[in-house]
């Protein structure tokens, strides 16, 4: 499973990779988490809001920080 944070760098895109790292401990599942800062990718995608959450080059979160139970659901469902 691939898993990518998209955003710029602030404070909640952070935020989000420690919670999608947190969550996927929590979930017992393999998963590569990484960040993707470059914006010219982001905007690429179609990305309207960061922080964004990918899974396997699909969005699953956008504009929000979710919490990590949150994650740990979409994980299961992923």
């Amino acid at each position: 499973m691939k898993i990518e944070i998209l955003g710029s760098g602030c404070a909640k895109c952070s935020r989000l990779y420690d919670n999608t790292v947190e969550a996927v401990k929590k979930a017992g599942v393999q998963a590569d988490v990484v960040k993707v800062d470059d914006l010219s990718e982001i905007v690429g995608r179609g990305v309207l809001m960061t922080p964004s959450l990918f899974i396997d080059e699909e969005e699953r979160v956008s504009g929000r920080v979710p919490t990590v139970n949150e994650i740990v659901g979409i994980l299961g469902g992923a």
